[in-house]
């Protein structure tokens, strides 16, 4: 299944529920925001554990819902989300080059 396939999906699941009156830009960016939060919570009071197995299958869900309102977003502000994220790798490929960034976890601006 293609990006384009999952889009059309979400967008025909919105529409079936007459939700487009509520898919605005900025509760849409609110929506992104409070599932990535969710996302977060799977690794509430883990500790050491940074990958948290056992919670493989909430983090799917988790995830699944910030890919979807992001689709959703960019279908909204008429955003061609594979080409943005074409000229992000690009730019940041730019900022990062493997020569400075490779092993550092610094700041394009601190390489």
């Amino acid at each position: 299944m293609t990006y384009d396939d999952v889009a059309a999906q979400a967008r025909a699941f919105r529409d079936e529920r007459d939700w487009a009156q509520f898919h605005n830009p900025k509760d849409l960016a609110l929506s992104i925001s409070l599932e990535a939060s969710e996302l977060l919570e799977c690794f509430q009071w883990s500790g050491a554990d940074l990958d948290v197995p056992d919670k493989r299958e909430r983090m799917a869900e988790e995830l699944a819902d910030v890919m979807i309102y992001c689709a959703l977003f960019a279908d909204v502000a008429g955003i061609d989300a594979v080409e943005a994220m074409a000229r992000k790798l690009e730019a940041n490929a730019r900022k990062y080059p493997v020569g400075k960034a490779r092993g550092s976890a610094a700041k394009y601006t601190e390489l």
